[in-house]
């Protein structure tokens, strides 16, 4: 080999070392799910508070390796009950599946549900996470039963009887024309002529939230603390 075939090779051996693929910055490599609220905004458009709605699926996300339905039911309590404040959504698939009125407890408030109790024979609501059970037929026909999940706010649910069934006073046309809708011992009862579609949709294992403007509920719930540590930082 001469001298100009030396120089060459090193040359070639030297470009060859050299030439390297820059790595791509990791913030490239990462994929970011899309915001869950954001994919309901783009097709419905009532949906519940934001706020209330992460609580919700927070919830849901701590507890869901316990449901065997994946729906997620969240009532709103800080609304007047002339409104629909009852969402079933599907959160694998980010749909609304019903949207509708429901009905607080008779001792909770007139228009508005403003006081909320686990005791028995109180006729309020309670708030919090609870999980549907089996369906029954009842006096008001076919109904759901309801487990408490958070002990000190709803964990009597089944001791006060406290399910999900249909009413003619949770109609919305008793809203038109007495101003409130009609109120339960407790329950959230639902409009009659859809309480089977409801019942059906999330019974046997689904998660429902109800949500009201109760600082000590928000501030001592069991599930929205635990929820609160799971999440990754």
């Amino acid at each position: 080999m001469n001298i100009i075939q030396i120089l060459l090779a090193g040359m070639l051996s030297l470009g060859h070392t050299s030439k390297t693929t820059p790595e791509k910055p990791k913030s490239e490599n990462v994929i970011h799910a899309k915001d869950p609220y954001a994919q309901l905004q783009e097709k419905f458009d009532v949906l519940p508070d934001r706020t209330i709605f992460d609580k919700a699926l927070a919830g849901w996300s701590h507890l869901k390796e316990d449901l065997r339905n994946p729906m997620l039911t969240i009532i709103d309590f800080s609304l007047p009950s002339t409104e629909k404040r009852m969402w079933v959504i599907d959160p694998k698939s980010m749909e609304v599946k019903l949207h509708t009125v429901v009905s607080h407890g008779r001792n909770s408030g007139n228009l508005f549900a403003e006081s909320f109790s686990n005791i028995p024979n109180s006729y309020k609501s309670s708030l919090g996470f609870y999980k549907t059970a089996e369906t029954y037929q009842g006096k008001h026909g076919y109904s759901l039963r309801l487990d408490g999940l958070e002990k000190g706010f709803n964990d009597k649910a089944r001791d006060r009887a406290i399910v999900i069934h249909g009413a003619d006073y949770a109609r919305e046309e008793v809203a038109k024309s007495s101003g409130r809708l009609g109120r339960s011992l407790g329950c959230p009862a639902l409009p009659s002529e859809i309480s089977k579609e409801a019942i059906d949709l999330i019974k046997d294992g689904s998660l429902i939230f109800i949500y009201g403007e109760d600082e000590k509920y928000l501030s001592n719930s069991p599930v929205l603390s635990e929820a609160l540590l799971s999440q990754p930082v």
